[in-house]
């Protein structure tokens, strides 16, 4: 009898603490929480090293936090690349602040990550976010997703993640800042300049 009374009061304890491991995971996170968590991402996720533009400084690039998350700079001139530097087994190419690629898919140009309405996030929704993140096209439904933009490592993120790094993006400063519209190979990237 004691015996079967030690395995139900086990039973019990493990059943309790199963149900409060439960109860805990499915706790909804608070607004602060969810930014918390999506700014942690965004960082552990490299997202500075290519979408907010760089000051030099003797130790090289840094991040310059006035512009964070803002994308190519719209008033950066574009350099000329020779013919034939980036066609397939050559070489792939960025500015010296990582914002602007070249390659054999042609010029790419880091997005505006800030909620700025025109020319950012601000005009997207959580579903335009995760859609474009899971498939790697532009709002879930356009142009693909250029080089170096890691967003098959993005898409295996769960949607409380995604979730999570959309409501720190929308938490952010906005910025006012075109990007360029990526240009397909053999062709010259516009320079608005």
């Amino acid at each position: 009898m004691k015996k079967h009374f030690l395995f139900f009061a086990s039973c019990s304890v493990i059943l309790v603490f199963i149900f409060l491991q439960l109860d805990c995971s499915s706790k909804k996170m608070s607004n602060d929480e969810l930014i918390a968590r999506g700014k942690y991402l965004v960082q552990f996720g490299g997202c500075n090293d290519c979408h907010t533009p760089k000051m030099m400084t003797a130790m090289g690039p840094v991040p310059d936090t006035t512009k964070l998350l803002s994308g190519h700079p719209a008033d950066q001139p574009i350099p000329q690349i020779e013919e034939g530097m980036t066609a397939p087994g050559k070489w792939v190419l960025s500015d010296d602040g990582s914002t602007m690629w070249f390659g054999p898919w042609g010029a790419s140009f880091t997005a505006n990550l800030t909620p700025d309405s025109s020319t950012g996030l601000g005009a997207w929704t959580l579903d335009n976010f995760i859609n474009t993140m899971r498939t790697g096209k532009h709002l879930g439904t356009g142009r693909d997703l250029l080089p170096p933009m890691p967003w098959q490592g993005i898409a295996s993120l769960n949607d409380e993640d995604l979730n999570a790094m959309f409501a720190y993006l929308k938490s952010i400063p906005p910025i006012n800042n075109r990007v360029p519209n990526p240009t397909p190979p053999n062709m010259p990237p516009a320079n608005k300049n």
